[in-house]
């Protein structure tokens, strides 16, 4: 079956399968290995982790793009566009180069079926060996073990932090959740740990696989100051570094995988201080200025909402701050609302579309548990967002955040009316 346009492959792409997500390599590394792409000429990096994976690619490509090296990146999930997924020098993947690559998986494949995201990462192998690449930059999408981009051997693995999320597919605490992420890890070849309290079970797999383990906060750390930061290693150190809107300390481990490789990638300290300039990412702390300032923030789960409500603290409004939000069904939404509460005056929700979206019942529900009354609800974001701009008032924010799925939504409203 062979289609001549992208919006086709991807329909398709999703009939095939019966489930979004079916965790393990076995048919994925099959298809792999017929398609020879398991045996990259350049580093390759792997990052994954609950929170700020997206962050610390952004800040990798962003610094090796910086030093000249050419970039391969596979990211998820979505926000707008499927093109997004695949970067090239900072360019998204045509769409032609997508139907090229599915046309190839779906010739190799035989009677192997696989999940969209299987599809979408064997798509993003293709297309990087097409490109004389100086390193690939890898996002994990679900867990690290299982997750279809383990197929790879990482030269420096990632795992940005360890938080409770996807219970039902990586277990129910921090322990169970670090030993599935430490699954990237390779024997022998070194590995980061951006969160300055890994669990004991990523420590002791990353001990069993004689990994060279580094740490945030013992075997690197960093310092923010007042517009700068600073970073040190054992033999490293970075003073006056700029800040951006990213997480700093996604920032300082991008710094740590990048010192790992100087030696096959070296970076100038011009480099670092220019990528980290120019490191963005939409929908992370993403911050429009205005007379009415908004917010946009993929945060999701209680972790990633805990940092917003911190930077939310951080930055106090000058009248109120109006949250448009929504989430999905299977995550912890009651705890999500609750640890940002405080820096809420008004919220104002409504359901997403989708398998996975909690409905209005349940969202509501979670509000009332909480002892939260000021909520508003609508039946969808993007009439939720049109009301909010419409009330909000000089001195006040707007702040979206819940889910990938609500920030693109917002945003797409925006960009029409702009």
């Amino acid at each position: 079956m062979y289609f001549s346009t992208l919006s086709e492959w991807l329909a398709w792409i999703h009939s095939v399968h019966t489930t979004e997500w079916e965790l393990g390599l076995d048919r994925v590394k099959q298809v792999a290995d017929r398609l020879s792409v398991l045996s990259p000429s350049c580093p390759v990096i792997i990052v994954g982790g609950t929170n700020g994976k997206g962050s610390t690619v952004a800040a990798l490509e962003s610094i090796y793009r910086a030093a000249h090296y050419r970039t391969g990146v596979f990211t998820s999930p979505i926000l707008f566009k499927h093109n997004e997924q695949v970067r090239i020098d900072g360019q998204e993947a045509r769409d032609e180069e997508f139907c090229q690559a599915f046309e190839k998986i779906e010739t190799a494949r035989g009677k192997i079926t696989l999940t969209p995201f299987e599809f979408c990462t064997l798509a993003a192998l293709l297309i990087f060996k097409h490109y004389p690449l100086d390193v690939w930059i890898v996002e994990v999408g679900l867990g690290g073990r299982l997750d279809a981009v383990n197929i790879l051997d990482a030269d420096v693995a990632i795992v940005t932090s360890i938080s409770i999320d996807h219970v039902d597919w990586l277990g129910p605490t921090r322990e169970t959740i670090g030993f599935e992420k430490a699954g990237i890890f390779r024997p022998r070849k070194p590995a980061v740990c951006g969160d300055e309290k890994p669990p004991q079970s990523l420590l002791d797999h990353a001990a069993t696989l004689k990994t060279s383990l580094f740490c945030q906060g013992q075997d690197f750390t960093y310092q923010e100051h007042k517009e700068e930061w600073s970073w040190v290693s054992p033999h490293v150190q970075y003073q006056h570094l700029p800040l951006n809107t990213l997480l700093t300390q996604n920032m300082s481990t991008a710094l740590m995988a990048i010192t790992l490789l100087q030696s096959r990638l070296p970076v100038s300290n011009e480099a670092i201080e220019k990528g980290l300039i120019n490191a963005k990412l939409t929908g992370r702390i993403q911050i429009i200025p205005g007379s009415v300032i908004e917010i946009y923030d993929v945060a999701h789960n209680p972790a990633a909402v805990a940092l917003l409500a911190k930077r939310l603290k951080e930055m106090p409004s000058e009248g109120k701050t109006l949250a448009v939000f929504s989430m999905l069904a299977d995550k912890d939404i009651g705890e999500s609302i609750r640890v940002i509460a405080p820096e809420i005056d008004h919220w104002y929700i409504a359901p997403l579309n989708g398998k996975r979206a909690a409905p209005a019942e349940t969202l509501s529900q979670a509000f009332h548990s909480a002892g939260i009354p000021d909520v508003t609800l609508f039946t969808s974001v993007k009439e939720a967002y049109y009301y909010v701009k419409k009330e909000a008032r000089r001195g006040d924010r707007i702040v979206v955040f819940g889910s990938f799925h609500t920030v693109a939504e917002a945003i797409s409203t925006l960009k029409t009316d702009s």
